[in-house]
């Protein structure tokens, strides 16, 4: 009889806990909801033309001061960037660097 007894609130809490664990679910949004909302947020891109070098190397992965500093000064010795891919021709800026930031840039 005491089994029976003891099965019987053994049930009772795990059918308690079951419904608390539901119903804690339910309360709290879902993954994707949240996957929506940062969905929308836009990606803003450096413009290699106008920003300067703190711009640059606070936006750009792999650009300290020195590199920040050498893309001004090649654009103010040989004018404005024509494409993004002309920032190979700075010194210190290879392919690797460029692919990681391509996303990131743009030229107006």
């Amino acid at each position: 009889m005491r089994t029976g007894y003891f099965y019987s609130l053994v049930f009772a809490l795990l059918t308690s806990a079951s419904v608390t664990a539901n119903a804690a679910s339910a309360a709290r949004p879902e993954a994707p909801v949240a996957m929506e909302s940062s969905a929308s947020v836009q990606l803003v891109k450096v413009d290699l033309n106008k920003a300067d070098a703190p711009t640059l190397q606070r936006e750009l992965s792999g650009v300290g001061e020195a590199k920040a500093l050498a893309i001004v000064a090649y654009r103010e010795s040989n004018g404005p960037f024509a494409s993004v891919d002309e920032l190979l021709e700075v010194k210190g800026i290879g392919k690797a660097l460029l692919d990681k930031n391509r996303e990131k840039l743009q030229v107006n």
